[in-house]
């Protein structure tokens, strides 16, 4: 599925600062940083060219083989470094799901590996293949760290698994990626010139972004101020912490997960986004928000507005791209109540747009340079009190419009779910074909129906889609 107008990807032999903060934050288990998808396909796989597959694709993206090496002794972040004692049957399992095969059975296998904390001494995934679904199906089950990458980049990564045509040619296998393991000596002389080099990059960086301020203030002074309290005062909303969340019921919290899955059709939620003069993300998180709605009014709780996190996707169409994150991680109040439902969509759509037009958005590497040095207990403390007071994260993941197969065999539905991180749930929405399959991961000690909340869910969009 490899396309020759795709970017192409440099990897880094050290993590950006702001993976490196959700790398370190993660002493508090309950802000884990774990992508799970779930890959249902119409037809059965094959161990041999499952794992032949498997060793060609850690072989082409670098990362899939290499774990993280920190060094106490240095603010530098955490390096990438190829295992040597990679092990392709520990991260490539195959299973069977219980039950009679239906995918209700498949989401509450996927539930225990997605709670399951990395082995920080190998690399960061790990893929179950689920051989004996009903209706003759198989599923791939992958788990991945967010340090790896975000969820578009994690869709260009599964370009390296999927093929385009069903009779695709098998691709050439590339030799592994070289073993360079780095003693203590190294390590130190490494990351001080990586310091180093940073530093004076940073300094370019925000020369030539104007954010020092000095050439605004000489010509003009005035609006040099604005410009500087603006930022001031955006980047103390970015990080502003939050005692609670706003609904009064959603208020638990713990480390296990409840998945659910609700499908909409694409078109149909395209054009309740052009009612409002909006888009697909506006049906989507607007379908959610009544959904919240409707479940806090099947408990007889009001609900009078929601905070929200929602990653704001900053990649370039650069021909060049560094592998790893490239999102700001955006938070802000919804309102969930209006005259009628399409002006709720408008409401809604004007805070997203708010929040990603914030002037300290351009600043987040920054930010995470100076969060770093902190200890991680502070950081930790920092991010538990922003993120614990979110009702909930969503993501909106373009994927693949046109069928796709592995290895000859048909992609019946891929379905993401994204980190809780803190929040009540994480709702993550992946596009393929004419499907927007939403993954729906709720924390059942805030959401204590969570089968109830799923059904909530499916009616809010039903709502939202009579827009249309």
């Amino acid at each position: 599925m490899s396309d020759p107008g795709e970017p192409q990807v440099i990897y880094e032999e050290r993590m950006s600062d702001a993976d490196a903060l959700m790398w370190g934050i993660e002493k508090d288990p309950m802000l884990r940083s774990t992508i799970t998808t779930v890959c249902v396909l119409d037809g059965r796989l094959d161990r041999e060219v499952l794992r032949r597959e498997f060793d060609r694709i850690t072989r082409s993206i670098p990362r899939l083989r290499e774990r993280v090496r920190s060094n106490p002794l240095s603010i530098a972040p955490p390096r990438w470094e190829v295992d040597p004692n990679f092990d392709l049957d520990y991260h490539l399992r195959f299973a069977r799901v219980p039950g009679d095969g239906g995918v209700d059975e498949l989401l509450r296998m996927a539930q225990p590996l997605a709670m399951q904390s990395f082995d920080r001494a190998r690399p960061l995934w790990e893929a179950v293949v689920v051989e004996d679904l009903g209706d003759d199906q198989s599923a791939v089950v992958l788990k991945i760290h967010h340090s790896i990458t975000d969820g578009v980049g994690g869709v260009r990564l599964m370009l390296e698994l999927f093929d385009l045509e069903p009779d695709a040619p098998e691709r050439p296998v590339p030799p592994a990626p070289p073993v360079r393991v780095l003693n203590q000596v190294e390590r130190f002389m490494d990351a001080f010139q990586h310091e180093s080099r940073r530093q004076l990059r940073f300094a370019s960086d925000l020369a030539g972004r104007g954010i020092s301020g000095v050439s605004s203030a000489v010509t003009d002074p005035v609006g040099a101020v604005d410009t500087v309290g603006e930022l001031a005062a955006s980047t103390a909303r970015i990080l502003r912490p939050v005692s609670h969340p706003l609904s009064p019921l959603m208020t638990g919290r713990s480390l296990s997960t409840h998945f659910g899955q609700v499908t909409l059709p694409l078109d149909r939620a395209k054009l309740a986004g052009k009612a409002i003069g909006g888009t697909i993300n506006d049906t989507f998180v607007t379908g959610l928000v009544q959904g919240f709605r409707i479940y806090h009014h099947e408990h007889g709780v009001d609900l009078h507005g929601l905070r929200m996190g929602m990653p704001i996707n900053v990649r370039t169409t650069e021909a060049v791209e560094v592998a790893g994150n490239d999102f700001v991680p955006a938070r802000f109040e919804l309102p969930t109540l209006a005259d009628d439902l399409a002006d709720l969509m408008r409401g809604i759509r004007e805070r997203m747009i708010g929040a990603r037009n914030e002037p300290a958005n351009q600043l987040v590497e920054v930010l995470s340079n100076a969060l770093n040095r902190l200890p991680t207990t502070v950081v930790t403390q920092i991010f538990g009190t922003m993120m614990k007071g979110l009702d909930f994260q969503a993501s909106n993941v373009p994927g693949s419009p046109i069928p796709i197969f592995l290895r000859g065999v048909p992609v019946r539905s891929i379905t993401p779910f994204g980190p809780i991180a803190g929040a009540a749930a994480n709702v993550t929405l992946l596009s393929y074909q004419n499907d927007l399959n939403i993954g729906l991961n709720v924390d059942p000690a805030a959401i204590t129906d969570p089968e109830l909340f799923v059904s909530c869910v499916r009616r809010g969009y039903d709502e939202v889609l009579a827009l249309a």
